[in-house]
């Protein structure tokens, strides 16, 4: 293994395929340890306390499974369902195929409707997309609301957790990058920085043509676009501008209403450790008459960009996230390298399943090796999926990439394939091991040789034992 070398690329703000001189970077990045320091402290003991304390929760974990499976099996039928509604409530429903085509048709309503200044809550499928930049090619001046994303975008960094996107900055750096937009040296408090992004923020949503959401769910009987969030930035965002326009991918969508507490159980639990998120804004198209605030226009588009693709895969469990961000937590390369080391849009072990099926697999070849394999994402989802298993999975899969052919790996499965073929030559190279290294009274190698020697620059190797298994069982399993 060689070492990773510096490559120049801006890891905060750009997106890339340089996994391991990233790592080296976060490794060695003192701020972002500070940062990261807590992560497990904070928001990882808050989720297991939560989830914990819920009575019956693993029934509850494997009933929002089962709606999730069942929602997906019959897609295509809750769709057409969906659009009905959404019709019925006023709105219009658009099919997305992919980014640039998501783009346009958000930029087109934008452009019919006459606006120009955007508003946006917080959504990872319009990072996914690359909204902003799109919007902000076409003429609109965009800001973010929550005030994580907010400091993110001042600071042109990409957002590196799915719910804390500006995590891996201490309280000294958003207090710089917040001056900077204020003018004047803010106080390094949380409740200084929050009241001024307050301030700056209201004044946006009364001037804003139009609002963008995301959205947590969508129900597809009542039409409904659930959003879910701490700080009201949503529920202003979907209701103030004229014109709201809601991005969301077509995993997101549940067949009934009566499927959605099982997920807001859950989903605050699992996200910020919370009973309930402060906010959950339940929007079913345009604002009625005698009511005081609402949009008088709404548009859902929804986004396939590879999701049908995945779904038809051996993969397809991982539409089943629900954004929660609690893999991430419980991970320990997250928890060591932070968001941005991942690349793409999605980071942390959910990502390392996500970003090889929507970005390729062999640019993102180190994400599926990314992992301990120690279970704990899937002991922390709050849908029970099997990260390990799929990361897994990708591993196997890649060894059937052309382009993955290492030479000296493929001559070691080689020699091993030769030696599992052949009973004797298996006895013999044993028989050596254990009579020459396994001999030497040490239970680790601490150092391997040559090429090898990757394997141990951060782990031991564990030496053959000094006597076979058949060895010993003819010497003393028989007694």
């Amino acid at each position: 293994m060689t070492q990773p070398q510096p490559t120049g690329t801006d890891y905060a703000r750009s997106e890339h395929h340089e996994f391991l001189p990233a790592v080296d970077q976060a490794l060695h990045d003192a701020n972002l340890q500070l940062a990261l320091v807590n992560l497990g402290d904070t928001l990882g003991t808050r989720n297991k306390q939560a989830l914990g304390s819920l009575p019956d929760k693993d029934a509850l974990r494997q009933r929002a499974r089962a709606i999730k499976e069942a929602a997906l099996s019959r897609l295509d039928e809750h769709l057409v369902t969906l659009q009905a509604a959404v019709e019925r409530n006023g709105g219009q429903l658009h099919f997305a195929a992919d980014a640039a085509d998501a783009q346009q048709i958000i930029t087109g309503v934008i452009q019919r409707a006459g606006g120009r200044r955007v508003v946006k809550s917080k959504s990872m499928t319009s990072e996914e997309i690359h909204l902003n930049h799109a919007l902000e090619a076409a003429g609109c001046e965009v800001l973010e609301t929550d005030f994580g994303e907010y400091i993110v975008q001042l600071a042109g960094h990409r957002p590196s957790h799915l719910v804390a996107p500006a995590m891996h900055l201490t309280i000294n750096e958003a207090r710089d990058i917040l001056s900077a937009d204020a003018g004047q040296t803010l106080p390094a408090e949380a409740e200084a920085l929050a009241a001024y992004a307050r301030t700056r923020l209201r004044t946006a949503f009364g001037a804003a043509d139009v609002g963008i959401s995301g959205g947590n769910f969508v129900v597809a009987e009542t039409g409904s676009v659930v959003i879910i969030s701490n700080e009201g930035n949503a529920r202003l965002t979907t209701s103030l501008p004229r014109v709201h326009i809601a991005l969301v991918g077509i995993e997101k969508v549940i067949p009934r209403f009566a499927d959605l507490p099982v997920f807001l159980k859950l989903l605050a639990r699992a996200a910020t450790g919370q009973k309930m998120s402060v906010y959950t804004s339940i929007v079913s198209g345009l604002r009625r008459d005698g009511e005081l605030d609402g949009a008088e226009e709404f548009h859902l588009v929804l986004l396939d960009n590879g999701r049908s693709r995945i779904l038809a895969g051996p993969l397809r469990e991982s539409l089943f996230c629900i954004r929660c961000g609690a893999c991430l937590n419980a991970c320990p390369i997250y928890r060591n390298v932070g968001g941005h080391a991942y690349g793409g849009v999605y980071a942390g072990p959910i990502g390392a399943v996500l970003t090889p099926q929507y970005d390729g697999l062999v640019p993102n070849q180190h994400l599926p090796h990314a992992s301990s394999l120690c279970g704990a994402c899937q002991a922390a989802c709050p849908v029970k999926i099997a990260i390990p298993e799929m990361l897994v999975q990708l591993r196997d899969q890649l060894h059937a990439e052309p382009a993955m052919g290492g030479k000296l790996e493929g001559f070691a499965y080689r020699m091993w394939a030769v030696a599992m073929r052949r009973p004797a030559l298996y006895r013999i190279a044993t028989w050596l091991a254990t009579r020459t290294i396994g001999r030497l009274g040490k239970r680790w190698l601490a150092r391997l040789p040559g090429p090898l020697h990757g394997w141990t620059q951060s782990r031991d190797f564990p030496a053959p034992a000094a006597q076979r298994f058949r060895d010993w069982w003819e010497t003393e399993g028989q007694k």
